[in-house]
């Protein structure tokens, strides 16, 4: 009998085992997060900063169009998340995606899979961090304090909150995500009274015309609007996170299919209403990537405190984006160490049953983003950007072929689809591949930096494989040990 179908079968048997993980990553963790806490962390996945600060300079680039950017990536991204979600609910964990490419791909995907989205939200944090140290300059009071040194206080008091307990953790991104909600609705109200009223916004009277007048939906033409796809995926990128979260809930098959289903209508109103709002607003060419677009509008009506609140807002959003990427790695490498393709200090968890050894792993790459921001302060955010679309594209690519071999063997009756299912497979995965694929494949047209961060794909292989090769033996040895337990 293979590795592979003793895997199968073992995992179909542990489902039915509740007191036994399938997955030797998820033992040890508490399940205090609540219903209230994994909704709103759906929602916390899908508002952050690019949002918040991507949004000022695609708009600059891409004019009114980029809300069909966002609406066409949000598609995709919703399909990603409910055949994520349909994981979910045939197997929790909190390995998530990395224990599902475990038992469909074999170790080597799961190998693949853990550490480029390592790749992905590393990179996030430095942009987190960067733009945390952008909108603090917003400010007067700290426009003398460097860059680089907001940006480590910023990791350093993160760092120390996601620490403490799961349940803190929970209760931070609730919070955070309740702000950002009810500003981001505050913010649409406001812009549709401004609407109504034809109030003039800095010295323009908003409505179609700002858009008529100002070169139309494609003012640069088409190629702008497919440059900033892949800045546009990176904007839905921990809209994941509601896989990694699910394993410390105690009721996941009540929880997340309501998440996910709200995930739609959310990038719906917050994403594209929230684009066509600020096209209408002001042109394009008045956001910049240096500021909030949100905190232009609001600072043109006449109102410089509803500035400084909406930064303060979005300062809110990096700080809450910077918290999950500690908490949804932290729980990737332990899954993976537990399975030997991670540094064995990534599995160690605290009394509060906290997985700090790779969150701590976590923090040590963004440090070196503390560096990027002192040596380039101008290109940070963009850089990094980039590089964790590389991460959160391979992440989601990875997802859809779990799930393609996952609905094979279902038809094969190795394993049971639960009611709760991803729509029109296998087309909806091939075609999101193809998606994503795509967005990678537009990079090369901007010479600038996405035609670098391209050329990092064999680089980065090359320390895949390296990497493989040096953990070959422990993986499989901890696969050994693991079979050798299950079929006692």
């Amino acid at each position: 009998m293979s590795k592979d179908a003793v895997n199968t079968a073992v995992a179909a048997s542990r489902t039915d085992a509740a007191q036994v993980p399938a997955d030797a990553g998820d033992a040890g963790y508490s399940k205090d997060l609540k219903a209230r806490h994994v909704n709103m962390i759906a929602i916390g996945g899908a508002i952050g900063t690019g949002l918040f600060l991507g949004a000022g300079g695609r708009l600059h680039n891409a004019g009114p169009a980029l809300a069909i950017a966002y609406l066409v990536c949000g598609i995709f991204a919703f399909f990603v998340v409910r055949a994520l979600g349909e994981l979910v609910l045939y197997r929790p964990s909190s390995g998530s995606f990395v224990s599902y490419a475990r038992e469909f791909l074999g170790e080597k995907g799961a190998y693949v899979a853990g550490w480029m989205y390592f790749l992905n939200w590393s990179t996030t944090g430095i942009a987190d961090i960067t733009a945390i140290a952008l909108y603090t300059h917003y400010w007067s009071m700290f426009t003398d304090i460097p860059q680089w040194t907001l940006a480590l206080i910023a990791l350093a008091v993160v760092l120390a909150v996601n620490l403490i307990s799961v349940k803190i953790f929970g209760e931070m991104e609730f919070w955070f995500a309740i702000i950002k909600v009810a500003t981001l609705v505050a913010f649409m109200f406001v812009g549709i009274f401004l609407l109504a009223t034809q109030h003039e916004v800095g010295g323009t009277t908003p409505g179609v015309s700002v858009i008529t007048d100002n070169g139309g939906v494609f003012p640069h033409g088409m190629m702008p609007v497919v440059l900033v796809m892949q800045g546009v995926i990176f904007a839905y990128a921990a809209l994941e996170l509601v896989g990694v979260a699910a394993g410390e809930t105690a009721e996941p098959e009540k929880v997340v299919p309501r998440a996910v289903n709200s995930i739609m209508w959310r990038v719906g109103l917050f994403y594209v209403g929230s684009v066509v709002l600020l096209a209408l607003l002001l042109p394009g060419s008045v956001y910049s990537a240096d500021e909030s677009p949100f905190v232009t509008v609001l600072s043109k009506i006449g109102v410089p405190a509803a500035g400084d609140v909406m930064n303060l807002v979005v300062l809110t959003a990096a700080m809450s984006s910077l918290n999950s990427g500690l908490y949804s790695t932290g729980r990737i490498l332990r899954s993976m160490a537990m399975a030997g393709s991670a540094p064995k200090f990534t599995a160690r968890m605290n009394r509060s049953q906290v997985p700090y050894g790779g969150i701590l792993l976590t923090c040590a790459v963004c440090v070196l983003g503390v560096g990027l921001n002192y040596l380039m302060p101008a290109q940070a955010f963009e850089i990094v950007l980039n590089v964790a679309s590389l991460g959160i594209i391979s992440t989601w690519v990875i997802i859809m072929i779990c799930h393609l071999i996952f609905v094979r063997r279902a038809k094969e009756g190795l394993v049971e689809r639960p009611s709760f299912r991803l729509p029109g497979s296998p087309v909806t995965e091939i075609a999101t591949v193809v998606f994503l694929l795509a967005c990678l494949a537009m990079m090369w047209n901007d010479p600038e930096v996405g035609r670098k961060t391209l050329m990092l794909i064999p680089v980065i292989a090359l320390m895949l494989v390296g990497g493989w090769y040096a953990i070959r033996r422990r993986a499989a040895k901890a696969e050994d040990q693991e079979l050798a337990e299950l079929t006692k």
